[in-house]
C-alpha cells in the first residue's frame, strides 16, 4: 500500500512566473502501451510499461478531487483538477512518474539504488504539456537516502530540477548560487528541512521538453555543494507537477530515466576539466562548479590511468594567483602556502582502471581565480 508523502512539505513564496519555455527535440522514451487507465484516488497508482515506472496521484496536501490517467507507454495526463490553494503554502498535490522506490513502492528492474560515488551515468527525456492557466511548476524530484532503503521518508538529500514554472511560485528555501551544470543555465536554491536536505535547479527562461538531459551531471554540482553525501545513494527519481492552482490538462508526452553504476570498485566517473596533469597511473582535472565575487567551488575529476586499480591517490597544485583553500569534500586536504595536497579517503581510495572519482572544494580569491595545473599520483 502507498505510503502518502506527509513529510514532504515545502514553503512557496510569491514572485515573477517563468513564462517562457525552451523547446529541445525528443526522441521515443517509453514503448510499451496498454489501455488508457484512470485513478481518482488520493494516493492511487498505476503501473506503467509493465511495472518499469509507476504513476502515482500523490494528492497529500487537499481533499478536492483529483484524477490522473495513463494514456500508453509512459504519456499520462492530470484529466481533472482545479486546486485553489494559495502559493505561500505548499502544494496541493504531486502527480508524477516514478522509476525506482518512492517510500518503499518499487518499480521492476530500475537498477537502483546505486551509491552516488559509484554512479557512471544517469539521464532522462521528458516531453511536457503545459496549460497557460493556474500556478504550478514542471518538476523531476530525485531522492537521495543515507541506506540503499527506506520505508519512508529518505533522509539524505531531495534534488528538484524546475523545467518550469507558472503563477509566482518558487522553490523551498534560498537562491543560494548559479550553475551551468549538465550544459543550461540554472538558479540554484537550497535549504534544510527537518531530517533532510534540498536543493532545486531552476531553468532559467523555463522550458517544456529536454532530451537526454545529464542527471549525473546534477547530483555531480549538488556533491560538490555539499549538498548531497556521496556515500548516499540514489533510490528514486520522479517527475511530474506541483499544484497550487488549476492543474488540468497538466501531461506528459513521453518520459524515460535511465542510471548505471560503474562496472569497477571506484567512484562516478567525471566531466572533464579546465586544467589538467599526468602521473603515475591517474590523472586530474578540476573544473569551476561556480564562482562569485569573493569566492569558487571547484570539481577534481581523478582518473586511473594504469592498468590496475589504486589502493591510493594524492592531487597536488600550486594556485597561480594566491587563492586559498576554505573546505574539501571528498577528499582529505590541506593548503601549505600557495600549495595544496588532496588525498583519497577509505571510501573512494580504489579505482578500478580508465574509472574515474570527484572531489570537491571551495575557496577564496580576489583580482583573479586562474586555474591551476594539477599532478597525480596513485599506488
Amino acid at each position: 500500500m502507498f505510503t502518502p508523502m506527509l513529510g514532504r512539505l515545502r514553503t512557496a513564496v510569491v514572485a515573477g512566473a517563468f513564462l517562457a519555455s525552451l523547446l529541445v527535440p525528443l526522441g521515443a522514451a517509453g514503448s510499451a502501451h496498454a489501455d488508457a487507465a484512470t485513478t481518482c484516488e488520493p494516493q492511487g497508482t498505476i503501473a506503467v510499461n509493465s511495472g518499469e515506472y509507476t504513476l502515482q496521484a500523490n494528492e497529500w496536501n487537499s481533499s478536492a478531487q483529483q484524477c490522473v490517467t495513463s494514456n500508453g507507454g509512459t504519456a499520462w495526463s492530470v484529466s481533472t483538477a482545479d486546486f485553489g490553494l494559495p502559493t505561500n503554502g505548499a502544494p496541493a498535490t504531486y502527480p508524477s512518474l516514478y522509476k525506482g522506490c518512492h517510500w518503499g513502492a518499487c518499480t521492476s528492474g530500475s537498477g537502483l539504488p546505486i551509491q552516488v560515488s559509484d554512479l557512471a551515468d544517469a539521464t532522462s527525456s521528458w516531453s511536457t504539456v503545459q496549460p497557460a492557466s493556474g500556478a504550478y511548476d514542471v518538476a523531476y524530484d530525485i531522492w537521495i537516502n543515507s541506506t540503499p532503503t527506506t520505508s519512508g521518508q529518505p533522509d539524505g538529500t531531495e534534488i528538484m530540477v524546475w523545467l518550469n514554472s507558472r503563477g509566482g511560485v518558487q522553490p523551498f528555501g534560498s537562491q543560494t548560487g548559479t550553475s551551468t551544470a549538465a550544459g543550461y543555465n540554472w538558479n540554484v536554491w537550497t535549504g534544510q528541512q527537518t531530517s533532510w536536505k534540498i536543493i532545486s535547479y531552476v531553468l532559467q527562461g523555463g522550458g517544456t521538453s529536454f532530451s537526454n538531459l545529464d542527471v549525473k551531471a546534477l547530483i555531480d554540482d549538488a556533491v560538490a555543494r555539499g549538498s548531497v553525501n556521496p556515500a548516499n545513494y540514489l533510490i528514486d527519481a520522479e517527475a511530474g507537477f506541483e499544484i497550487w492552482q488549476g492543474g488540468q490538462g497538466l501531461a506528459t508526452n513521453s518520459f524515460s530515466f535511465d542510471a548505471t553504476a560503474n562496472s569497477g570498485t571506484g567512484g562516478g566517473t567525471g566531466g572533464g576539466g579546465t586544467g589538467g596533469g599526468t602521473g603515475t597511473g591517474c590523472t586530474a582535472a578540476l573544473a569551476v562548479t561556480d564562482q562569485w565575487s569573493t569566492g569558487f567551488t571547484d570539481t577534481v575529476t581523478v582518473t586511473n590511468t594504469g592498468s590496475k586499480p589504486s589502493n591510493s591517490w594524492n592531487v597536488q597544485w600550486t594556485w597561480p594567483d594566491g587563492q586559498q583553500l576554505s573546505s574539501a569534500w571528498n577528499a582529505s586536504a590541506a593548503q601549505s602556502g600557495g600549495t595544496v595536497s588532496a588525498s583519497s579517503l577509505s571510501y573512494n581510495n580504489v579505482i578500478a582502471p580508465g574509472a574515474s572519482t570527484t572531489f570537491g572544494l571551495q575557496g577564496t580569491w580576489s583580482g583573479s581565480n586562474g586555474t591551476p595545473t594539477l599532478s597525480c599520483s596513485s599506488t
